[in-house]
């Protein structure tokens, strides 16, 4: 995971010289009071840095020039403290590559009523100043967050804090590799794309390796490394019976832990943040690595299932947001449903590869046939998911753009026990019914995979979506079909138009 507090966030407030030295002053002093009131709310997960007044188009682009050289900064909050001339600007944000917010607040919560003069109405405009900003960002259509509110209130402080872990995503995102170990699953459409247009519009280096490239690295790996790693097994779940020393599908185990082992040696080695396997490409290998991506997905990592490495970067990205948030984050796949009208659910899984950062108890190590593939019987942690407000998250490649959908989730527990489900599942309702979330989740080229959460939120997404300029559509209460359908045409019709896609 990132080291969040080595992060900065720049506080660069407007302002002009026409207001004369103490008001300037003034200004600074205000500026700081509010950094050092965002740091002290524990919320932000990174340093709210404090910048002097800038009060010329030299100064913008001064700032922004050093935050976008600057590697701890990963984005600019803008305040309009006072009315700061809007062409000022321009230079400066034309130059700026990193995202920034424009937080519309004041420094005053209330209005002194009694006590208003000129000298007030000089120092606090705000309310005008931000509108003039405003303008000069929708003349240049550039993306950025809007927020609205007194800097004090919690409301703005946690929009602040969520806006901070889109933007750490994003500067994960634009740094980010992922390892192939095989190819893509044969003949599946939605796990292919275009990872040159990845590599310009989010930043992933996709690359594709042999498995005989990871078999290398298993073959280094100590038995005294491998016991010692089963210690920690024993220690962090409940270890099956014929999984333990001695007893039938103990090596099983052991295999497992040296493909953790290898694998995480290799993504270490290569400066890798995710990763893919297929069950058809495991030539070298025993097993397909089930406990070993369960546990590096824990880590940090993300995963993708046959070759998906769309959602194995999703995932990863996901993962650096939500860090120190509960509820964790999963490769996930709509695996079946359970269509009775009067208590409707979808049964999410996968073969093996389930993050036991969602588990609701501590996890069982089991040994079973996969049924597929035609390998040993993996090792797999087998758990069911925690209950509470959750998203599944997919991107998908439309043929000359990226569309990221998202489906809220209600994740409820299972309906009954399921003593005979050999792998880590999670039980959700979804919205906003069985039929229309799945309808539209199709309609807008959903995939079977996703990455799924319960430490997010949709507005997360939304935000990611903008700082990459990619379609967003979301699934979730109030959608009704007819309406998201006719979204769907629009948004064909607007990137054929203004994008020539």
């Amino acid at each position: 995971m990132e080291d969040l507090m080595n992060k900065e966030l720049w506080f660069v407030t407007g302002s002009q010289h026409l207001y004369g030295p103490e008001t300037l002053e003034q200004v600074d002093k205000d500026s700081a009071t509010i950094v050092d009131g965002l740091n002290g709310t524990g919320k932000i997960p990174a340093k709210v840095v404090f910048k002097p007044v800038v009060k010329t188009s030299d100064e913008i682009l001064d700032v922004f020039i050093k935050a976008n050289s600057n590697e701890n900064c990963i984005g600019v909050i803008t305040w309009m403290h006072t009315f700061s001339p809007a062409k000022m600007w321009i230079a400066g944000l034309n130059a700026f590559q990193k995202p920034y917010m424009h937080l519309h607040t004041q420094f005053n919560r209330d209005l002194p009523w009694s006590e208003i003069d000129m000298d007030y109405m000089n120092l606090h405009q705000s309310a005008h100043g931000g509108r003039e900003f405003g303008f000069i960002n929708a003349r240049m259509r550039k993306n950025r967050k809007v927020v609205v509110g007194h800097w004090k209130d919690e409301k703005v402080q946690d929009q602040v804090a969520a806006w901070c872990r889109t933007v750490i995503g994003w500067s994960v995102s634009k740094k980010l590799k992922v390892a192939r170990f095989g190819d893509n699953m044969r003949n599946v459409a939605v796990t292919e794309g275009d990872k040159v247009e990845a590599q310009i519009k989010f930043g992933w280096e996709v690359h594709a390796y042999g498995v005989g490239d990871l078999v290398e690295y298993v073959e280094k790996v100590t038995d005294d490394e491998v016991d010692e790693l089963y210690k920690e097994y024993e220690s962090l779940y409940n270890v099956a019976n014929d999984c333990k020393p001695g007893q039938k599908y103990h090596e099983n185990v052991r295999v497992q832990a040296r493909y953790e082992i290898s694998m995480k040696r290799f993504l270490k080695d290569g400066k890798f943040g995710a990763f893919t396997t297929n069950f058809e490409n495991l030539t070298g290998l025993d097993q397909l690595p089930g406990l070993a991506c369960q546990r590096l997905m824990e880590a940090g990592y993300g995963f993708g299932a046959e070759g998906d490495w769309k959602q194995s970067a999703l995932l990863h990205i996901l993962k650096q947001m939500s860090a120190g948030l509960e509820g964790g984050s999963s490769f996930m796949e709509d695996y079946t449903y359970h269509m009775n009208p009067a208590n409707e659910g979808v049964l999410g899984s996968h073969m093996l590869e389930i993050c036991p950062s969602i588990a609701a108890k501590k996890p069982r190590l089991e040994v079973h046939p996969l049924g597929i593939g035609g390998k040993d019987a993996p090792a797999r942690l087998v758990f069911e998911s925690k209950t509470g407000d959750a998203m599944n998250v997919t991107l998908v490649d439309m043929g000359g753009r990226f569309r990221l959908i998202v489906n809220t989730l209600d994740v409820i527990e299972p309906l009954a026990e399921l003593p005979k489900l050999p792998v880590a599942s999670a039980f959700w309702k979804t919205h906003p019914n069985l039929a229309d979330g799945a309808a539209a989740w199709i309609y807008a080229g959903g995939t079977h995979h996703s990455a799924f959460t319960l430490a997010l939120t949709p507005e997360y997404i939304e935000t990611f979506a903008e700082l990459a300029d990619v379609e967003y559509v979301v699934i979730d209460k109030d959608t009704k079909l007819s309406e998201f359908k006719k979204e769907l045409r629009w948004n064909d019709l607007y990137y054929h138009l203004n994008r020539g896609l």
